[in-house]
């Protein structure tokens, strides 16, 4: 679980996060959505240990990511557009990574890596892949090495049709497994079989959360695209 406790971030004299208090809870897949500059990436850093947390603070599991970094390696992140050193092989980034962080194999799950056939491409060097092949690599290592927490930051895009539905399947058998899962998208359209919590922000604070039964019926909608539409409409009034 996370517990993000009056946390508020400023850069500046602009503040991206205002005075925040949100739990994301186990078994749960939820969106986090907003408009751009709302303070998504901004809390999603926070999360990950990459922006220092000054006012207010994140338990993870119950433990403070001001005290301890190794949260960190209970945490899987495919981030919108991978950075990989551009000479190494697909292979030789992804051997890396795994020596990296020292799991015994027999722990690790590939089953992205198969039902994508990267194996296939490990020869293929970083800097030659497209954008859709570099997404693969970063949904292969995000899922790898069985994090109990899983971000995923506009997961499908530059994914073909077929990647998407693998990755979402694969979202959902993780979630059913007890894992929270995060995922920010543009493309509402795609949330729908996936998401089981919508937490819509706005200038750095919640404006909704909500499960998506709870939402589409207060909205009287059948999709999540709908409710959020209506969410929008209603803040412009």
């Amino acid at each position: 679980m996370i517990d993000v406790k009056k946390l508020t971030k400023k850069f500046n004299k602009f503040t991206a996060l205002d005075d925040l208090n949100l739990q994301f809870t186990d078994s749960k897949s939820i969106a986090l959505i907003g408009p751009n500059g709302c303070g998504k990436t901004t809390l999603i850093k926070c999360i990950l240990g990459l922006n220092v947390i000054e006012t207010g603070d994140i338990l993870v599991d119950g433990k403070s990511v001001k005290e301890d970094f190794r949260y960190r390696e209970n945490i899987g992140y495919m981030p919108q557009i991978g950075r990989y050193p551009e000479n190494m092989t697909i292979g030789q980034t992804i051997q890396m990574i795994k020596d990296t962080r020292k799991i015994p194999a027999s722990e690790l799950d590939t089953e992205l890596l198969q039902d994508f056939a990267l194996e296939n491409l490990y020869h293929k060097k970083m800097r030659t892949l497209s954008g859709g092949t570099t997404q693969k690599v970063s949904a292969v290592l995000a899922f790898m090495f069985n994090p109990k927490i899983i971000i995923l930051d506009e997961p499908t895009a530059g994914l073909d049709p077929l990647s998407s539905e693998i990755l979402k399947k694969k979202i959902i058998k993780e979630k059913n497994k007890g894992k929270l899962i995060i995922i920010t998208s543009h493309l509402l359209s795609e949330l729908d079989e996936i998401i089981s919590e919508v937490v819509f922000m706005n200038e750095g604070r919640i404006i909704v959360q909500q499960s998506v039964e709870d939402l589409m019926t207060e909205h009287k909608t059948e999709k999540i695209s709908e409710s959020i539409i209506s969410i929008l409409k209603e803040m412009k009034k």
